[in-house]
């Protein structure tokens, strides 16, 4: 005949185990991978949460090296204008020196010229990431430079672009479509700006750039016959020209500045984040570890109850039989 016993001691002893085998699985699972919560089915609120805080914190990332190239775009910009400057001032200088009495008017010339070839070259090279934010050779004009400086979530959650823009206008200094849209190849009327009564049209530029559209007027340049009266006109140009140019460096060193303060934001956020992801999600690798030990020696006791119950049990067997 045979006998079974099954006591309800061993059941619970049992069922006690598996859950403590369980309860070790999953601290184990979460020590070796460090998420307290890896999958949609450990949390699906954090888990989303944090799929989206991810989300955000790569999409920062991408901004923060966007913002690195942006950067580097205006600093381009900004150092040739900064030489352009000096340059034009040269240029001021020489058409000063050429309203003395006895100065050798096309010798002038000669440093007028070079100094607007090296203009030209300024112009030409500043490139960088593919774009020249000083030169224009399309049809059309674009209406801004813009630099990506951040992002916002819409009301359905859709990223939204947020961007850090200069008006194009400003920065051209040659256009060889139109001349008129380039600072240092546009036409300016120095009658408006030293108004006298005259009707004379005293237009001047001050490179010629083989523009489609060329400009109207008269090249900034000398010879034996240029008057005074012209010099002062063509020193009244470069003057505005180089107002112009200062307020379009100071306007460049505005929007650099901001970039710079979005780098530092966006580093600092996309920390913030990821300090929230691991609120979420992450394990507490001391308490985790705390609870690993714990549990280790509930299942060496549950083994331990459950040899002493089936020792007990076999000697209950030797009796029956």
């Amino acid at each position: 005949m045979t006998y079974k016993i099954t006591s309800s001691a061993q059941v619970n002893a049992l069922a006690a185990l598996r859950i403590i085998n369980k309860e070790a699985a999953e601290t184990q699972q979460q020590v070796s991978s460090g998420y307290r919560v890896e999958t949609a089915a450990d949390d699906a609120t954090y888990w989303s949460f944090a799929s989206v805080l991810r989300s955000d914190s790569s999409s920062l990332q991408n901004i923060h090296d966007a913002l690195g190239v942006g950067a580097s775009k205006v600093d381009t910009a900004y150092t040739a204008m900064d030489s352009l400057i000096d340059q034009l001032g040269d240029i001021r200088a020489t058409l000063v020196s050429a309203k003395e009495a006895g100065v050798d008017k096309e010798k002038l010339n000669t440093t007028l010229t070079e100094l607007k070839n090296q203009m030209k070259t300024t112009v030409t090279t500043s490139n960088i990431a593919g774009e020249n934010w000083l030169l224009n050779r399309d049809a059309s004009m674009p209406t801004s430079r813009s630099v990506i400086g951040g992002f916002t979530r819409g009301t359905n959650g859709a990223f939204q672009p947020q961007l850090i823009s200069y008006p194009s206008d400003q920065a051209v200094m040659i256009d060889t479509q139109d001349a008129s849209r380039g600072l240092l190849t546009k036409s300016i009327d120095a009658n408006t700006l030293n108004p006298d009564g005259s009707s004379t049209a005293r237009d001047y530029y001050l490179l010629d750039a083989g523009s489609t559209t060329g400009a109207s007027g008269s090249e900034i340049k000398l010879d034996a016959n240029t008057t005074n009266d012209q010099i002062s006109d063509m020193l009244s140009v470069v003057d505005s020209m180089l107002s112009s140019l200062t307020t379009t460096a100071a306007g460049l060193g505005t929007m650099s500045a901001r970039i710079s303060d979005r780098v530092d934001y966006t580093a600092n956020l996309s920390d913030l984040i990821d300090k929230g992801v691991g609120a979420l999600v992450d394990t507490d690798m001391d308490e985790a570890s705390t609870r690993q030990k714990a549990l280790e020696t509930q299942q060496q006791m549950g083994v331990q109850a459950i040899s002493i119950l089936n020792t007990a049990a076999s000697k209950v067997m030797i009796l029956l039989q």
